[in-house]
């Protein structure tokens, strides 16, 4: 029964015997020669179809042209959730005070941002250094004198149809955050962008008094 055990024993399986499918390679160390493992053949495939897919994916995705980034879809969807926001401030009245008071906001100026990343870029480019249409950048301006004329023309456009009226496209409330954010990109330039076109304006009105609740607790004298 012993032997029987024995002869058992020393016929089952070994884990550290060859592998029939592996091969000695030349290289060893300490003595101990390596084995030849081959990598699986679905690893070399998936590798093999990473290859094949990243060329066309670079070229879509990063070559340049607006709105297929992947930073042009998070401005597109950042738009689509700040747009939530609006439910905050009600329907603002498009005039100059209004303006200002926006155009010193930060807040606000970002939602204004991703308004002109999603619906201006293509004429004025990503930063408003100007493309078909002028730098935003600079001193200079074509149809606008105070800055109230950013609104005017915004709702109704200017240069018969180059610049188109955004007055049905865009809410009052977008219309508004969008022209702060444009007069926010005034005297940010470095040069770089378009050459200047029109006339130099006065600068900007300063930023209002903030808005506080004062109330009167004024005591008759006794």
């Amino acid at each position: 029964m012993i032997q029987a055990m024995s002869d058992s024993k020393h016929e089952s399986p070994d884990s550290n015997q060859d592998d029939p499918a592996d091969s000695l390679t030349d290289q060893s160390f300490d003595g101990i020669q390596q084995y030849d493992h081959p990598l699986p053949v679905w690893w070399i495939w998936l590798f093999v179809a990473v290859l094949l897919f990243a060329p066309p994916y670079v070229w879509y995705y990063h070559n340049g042209t607006q709105g297929r980034s992947l930073a042009d879809h998070h401005e597109q969807e950042l738009a689509e959730v700040l747009k939530l926001q609006f439910s905050q401030m009600g329907e603002v009245t498009a005039d100059r005070e209004t303006l200002v008071r926006f155009l010193y906001e930060d807040s606000w100026l970002r939602v204004g941002r991703s308004v002109f990343k999603s619906n201006c870029v293509a004429c004025h480019g990503r930063e408003g250094v100007g493309k078909v249409g002028p730098n935003l950048q600079d001193d200079h301006y074509k149809n606008i004198g105070d800055i109230a004329d950013i609104l005017r023309v915004l709702q109704q456009g200017a240069n018969a149809g180059a610049m188109p009226a955004w007055k049905s496209k865009l809410s009052t409330n977008e219309i508004v955050l969008v022209s702060a954010y444009v007069a926010s990109l005034r005297g940010s330039g470095d040069g770089s962008g378009k050459p200047a076109e029109g006339r130099v304006i006065a600068p900007w009105p300063q930023a209002p008094p903030p808005e506080t609740d004062v109330t009167d607790q004024q005591k008759s004298p006794e």
